[in-house]
């Protein structure tokens, strides 16, 4: 534990990527929040000590700005400190991490209607198979 914490700074790369040079490619969402970013998304590259795969995220400006005071706080100074700051801040932030009524009402909802879609077509189905009986006497 102590030779990960004293192997010396990690590195990490982020880049600026200006949204609207893309050229008709798709939107960008930010890999923590999921929300749509409009402009300068900052690409974060883990640094090469790293254990393979070599992970990578596209951040919205507030989440790259929680991350590094992530990175900062942080005593630990190996590789992998990108990655834990990264699922620290995520386990924060991500929108479905906590439960809110309003989503599970939704979810409720869909599975209601799955369901009656689901008992209407078994419904249909057999009557089709009755009715094909009853033609075959």
């Amino acid at each position: 534990m102590k030779e990960a914490m004293n192997t010396g700074e990690s590195v990490v790369t982020g880049q600026h990527m200006d949204s609207r040079k893309r050229g008709g490619s798709r939107a960008r969402y930010c890999s923590v929040c999921t929300q749509r970013i409009w402009r300068k998304a900052i690409a974060m590259t883990e640094p090469a000590g790293v254990p393979e795969p070599r992970l990578s995220w596209t951040l919205c400006k507030q989440c790259h700005q929680v991350v590094m005071q992530e990175m900062d706080r942080s005593p630990v100074l190996s590789p992998l400190r990108l990655r834990i700051a990264m699922g620290i801040v995520a386990a924060e932030r991500w929108p479905y991490a906590y439960s809110t009524r309003v989503r599970e009402y939704i979810s409720d909802r869909r599975w209601i209607v799955f369901m009656a879609a689901a008992f209407m077509i078994a419904m249909i189905l057999h009557l089709f198979i009755i009715v094909m009986i009853a033609f075959l006497r």
